[in-house]
């Protein structure tokens, strides 16, 4: 994580003269202020508004609520999480942009790389935790009693899986002086790594945790609901508790369709151009180099919007008010047949 920001925030080595002694609109425009930086304080701005905003939302809403279903309360650590890039990551980046240089120390640089990519990582493992949770609810619906304990081992190894994956931030980055330029300094990786080799399987492990495994986990949950839903609706059965369910498996079933599209689309859309831009500067960096750097930023930048979207998709379709159609009164046999139980963790949790 970082290695497309670092061509961003990367010196000209190239470039003339010591910066001791010159004076500031002399050194190259990659190590001043510019229109990039300009863009980059304007946008992390009104993302953090966005995100600030729905994410608080969320919380607020939930904590009013006088009991918590479970998707609620994955739901408010997934805010909790976004909340993290919100109001850590993000005025980090305001400030490094506003200062063009990095002017807070080694420790801090140190400190705001992990914080850079922990609400990231939290961010996406919770999304996984959602992911299995609404699996067990429609693929296992008589574990009920372990469903609960299961939720909070979910969340704790979501927590300390942040925690691990984030702190090898704070090891390989660190402070270096522009070799030309000596009052300019900067929080970076560069020089850090033994080999070309050792810096490439870095990032492809933060790659695989943060994109493939959500991603991976995302499509494997919510095709094995959406297929376990349409499995039952076709089969054919003259019981009346089977066919009273119906209703509850349609709307289920549709909006189910509706969440797993809608996450999976904007989880690839956020990410995937940022990640495919990290491969290409792997593979050839050469090439890579010669891309606007406002491009680079640019993608970056999309890849955040995903913490501004995550309230308003498990908002729309987990937080909202219960249906407000009579609905008849459960019976024994209902609340222990596996099919209204599994259609009801889905459809009411």
């Amino acid at each position: 994580m970082g290695n497309v920001m670092q061509l961003v925030e990367a010196e000209d080595e190239e470039s003339l003269g010591k910066c001791n002694g010159t004076i500031h609109a002399e050194l190259p425009i990659e190590l001043r202020f510019n229109d990039g930086h300009l863009v980059t304080i304007i946008t992390y701005s009104i993302l953090m508004v966005i995100s600030a905003i729905g994410n608080i939302s969320v919380l607020t809403i939930i904590k009013k609520r006088k009991s918590k279903s479970r998707i609620q309360n994955l739901v408010m650590h997934l805010s909790i999480a976004d909340l993290f890039v919100t109001f850590l990551m993000m005025p980090f980046e305001i400030g490094w942009a506003s200062t063009v240089s990095w002017e807070a120390g080694d420790a801090m640089c140190r400190i705001m790389a992990f914080f850079r990519t922990f609400g990231l990582h939290l961010s996406s493992f919770v999304i996984i935790c959602i992911s299995i949770d609404r699996y067990y609810a429609v693929m296992r619906p008589l574990q009920i009693l372990d469903i609960h304990r299961r939720g909070k081992i979910l969340l704790m190894f979501a927590w300390i899986g942040s925690v691990l994956c984030s702190m090898p931030q704070m090891l390989v980055f660190h402070l270096e002086t522009h070799p030309n330029h000596t009052c300019y300094t900067q929080c970076i990786t560069f020089n850090i790594f033994p080999s070309y080799v050792h810096e490439v399987f870095y990032n492809l492990f933060s790659m695989v945790v943060m994109y493939w495994c959500p991603l991976i986990v995302i499509f494997y949950t919510y095709t094995s609901i959406f297929m376990e839903i349409c499995r039952r609706s076709r089969e054919k059965s003259e019981d009346r508790i089977r066919r009273s369910s119906c209703s509850f498996l349609s709307r289920a079933r549709v909006r189910t369709l509706k969440m797993t599209i809608t996450i999976i689309a904007v989880f690839i859309i956020c990410w995937s151009p940022y990640y495919v831009m990290s491969v290409w500067y792997w593979i050839d960096r050469s090439s890579a180099l010669k891309v606007d750097k406002r491009i680079q930023r640019a993608l970056f930048f999309f890849a955040c919007t995903n913490s501004s979207m995550n309230p308003i998709i498990y908002g729309i379709f987990n937080i909202r008010q219960r249906n407000k159609a009579p609905m008849r009164t459960a019976t024994i046999e209902t609340r222990v047949t596996p099919l209204s139980l599994s259609i009801k963790l889905l459809d009411c949790q």
